[in-house]
């Protein structure tokens, strides 16, 4: 397994918002984390990523204890999160943005540092048009875009993706899936939060609905049973 969850419990001071998440993502593998707002999801996003430390439980990375580490070192260890809130740094260009987001491979030449964001640019054809912007001036759809390019800047070992459509426009919506297809066809382990089930699904390899705090039920994305089963419980 590339991630393991065993009896996660995350609280925000008396709430306890995880309440025992076991989860697994191994290599190569999808994993869709579904379920209404409010549940929980993106605080285990961010238990993952460390941006939250959990109460009690496990949280083990190729073979490695993460729970209680700073998110700056569980991000060169090889974990790329891309928040629901984008994050985009004010005051520098998109550039420059792309640049920090290098910094975790820090072993890197300047030499190869360039031809990185080359083909960072030639993934991302907008954000090389607008290198030069600042980066909280461009539109939603291009701060998302950003957000991807800047994380895959520190070629993460998995990539945690917290609702990227939210609030986006149909056309970048799709180029947003897509993007995730392609990463997914290159192997990079994703765990993927994201409302729009219906479509998420199709990206992933297992899926996990959470409810309250807890995993209530876990599917293979391949069988029609299961992702039926899925989408029963969270139209209900």
């Amino acid at each position: 397994m590339m991630l393991e969850l065993k009896n996660v419990h995350t609280h925000y001071g008396l709430s306890h918002v995880l309440q025992g998440i076991d989860l697994r993502v191994g290599k190569g593998e999808v994993v869709g984390l579904f379920g209404r707002n409010g549940v929980g999801k993106t605080t285990l996003i961010k238990t993952i990523a460390g941006w939250v430390t959990p109460s009690q439980g496990e949280v083990v990375f190729d073979g490695h204890r993460l729970d209680g580490v700073g998110a700056d070192v569980i991000c060169r260890r090889g974990i790329g999160l891309v928040p629901e809130d984008r994050r985009i740094f004010p005051g520098l260009t998109v550039e420059e943005n792309l640049r920090l987001g290098q910094m975790q491979c820090p072993s890197r030449s300047r030499a190869e540092s360039r031809r990185r964001l080359d083909e960072t640019y030639q993934r991302f054809p907008r954000l090389a048009e607008r290198r030069r912007q600042m980066g909280t001036t461009l539109s939603g759809g291009e701060q998302q875009m950003l957000a991807f390019a800047r994380v895959l800047a520190g070629a993460p070992r998995l990539l945690l993706i917290d609702e990227p459509t939210e609030g986006l426009a149909p056309m970048i919506v799709d180029e947003l899936f897509a993007l995730i297809g392609d990463l997914a066809r290159q192997g990079i382990p994703i765990v993927l939060v994201e409302q729009n089930v219906h479509r998420a699904i199709r990206l992933t390899t297992r899926h996990y609905l959470i409810e309250r705090g807890q995993v209530v039920c876990e599917g293979n994305s391949s069988d029609a049973g299961q992702r039926a089963a899925l989408l029963d419980r969270i139209s209900v």
